[in-house]
């Protein structure tokens, strides 16, 4: 463990679609600086995904300075999105949580992503992840809160942990569909120097100068099965996963992770496991 360090950094300012990999990043108490601030949801506020449009995969977002993001996909022209200003906020549904976001007021906002995926949807913006979802009480402290992300401020996944997935695949019913890459599990945070599935013993580890507490294994969904590249769905990793890394019902890979330190991180921080 003495060489373990971070790989790679994820940010995806619109949730579900293709977001960065940048050197460094500000980690605020709600997650990377930036990430799943905005969010698709349809005509009725409830989140659209990759879950029920794989096409997502083949969007993309780049955070633009003053929060704003600048979205592109197939057939459609590059479209500049500015943070909408806070006159109002709807309430929109991720998951089972109701929360208060400001909707997106360029109405070009939403006919590009209504014309790109067929059906009625816009985005909302999350303007103060301080205040407006907390993390599932289940798992939280008092006051942590998080962004539009599925459940926690950040994702974490290891090398070594997809290599020995990808060996449990290529020896598995569906050999042809791996190896399968990182991106099929859009993480946050990328560790190498690693055994595999060590994560799944860490409580609290620090990243270069921030520390982290572990909440919870993830659980993974269909998501993880859509190829990022082609947005074409196949059974793995799920059926590999359902055979091996099951735990109390669900099947994971990857670590949730609440931050309990502002900084920024760097790739090749060093890694330290603390507890």
């Amino acid at each position: 463990m003495g060489n373990a360090h971070l790989h790679a950094i994820h940010v995806h300012p619109v949730k579900a679609v293709r977001g960065l990999a940048p050197r460094e990043a500000a980690v605020e108490p709600w997650g990377l600086a930036g990430d799943r601030r905005w969010l698709l949801v349809d005509d009725v506020g409830k989140a659209v995904t990759q879950r029920q449009q794989p096409r997502l995969a083949l969007a993309a977002a780049e955070l633009l300075p003053d929060g704003g993001v600048r979205v592109s996909a197939p057939g459609r022209e590059p479209l500049t999105v500015p943070v909408p200003r806070p006159i109002g906020t709807v309430p929109v549904q991720i998951f089972r949580d109701k929360v208060d976001a400001v909707p997106a007021g360029d109405e070009a906002a939403h006919a590009w992503w209504s014309g790109y995926l067929g059906i009625g949807v816009r985005l909302a913006y999350l303007d103060d992840p301080a205040t407006r979802r907390p993390v599932d009480p289940r798992y939280a402290r008092p006051g942590e809160t998080v962004s539009f992300a599925d459940g926690f401020p950040l994702l974490l996944t290891t090398t070594a942990s997809l290599d020995a997935l990808n060996t449990l695949i290529a020896q598995g019913d569906h050999a042809d569909e791996g190896p399968l890459p990182m991106d099929r599990f859009r993480p946050n945070v990328v560790v190498a120097g690693t055994d595999a599935w060590a994560e799944d013993h860490w409580s609290r580890l620090a990243v270069g100068e921030v520390t982290f507490r572990v909440a919870k294994p993830c659980g993974r969904c269909v998501v993880t099965t859509t190829d990022q590249g082609t947005s074409q769905r196949g059974r793995e990793p799920l059926h590999s996963l359902g055979r091996h890394r099951r735990l109390e019902g669900k099947l994971v890979f990857g670590q949730n992770l609440v931050p309990l330190s502002r900084g920024t991180i760097r790739v090749g921080d060093p890694v330290t496991i603390l507890e």
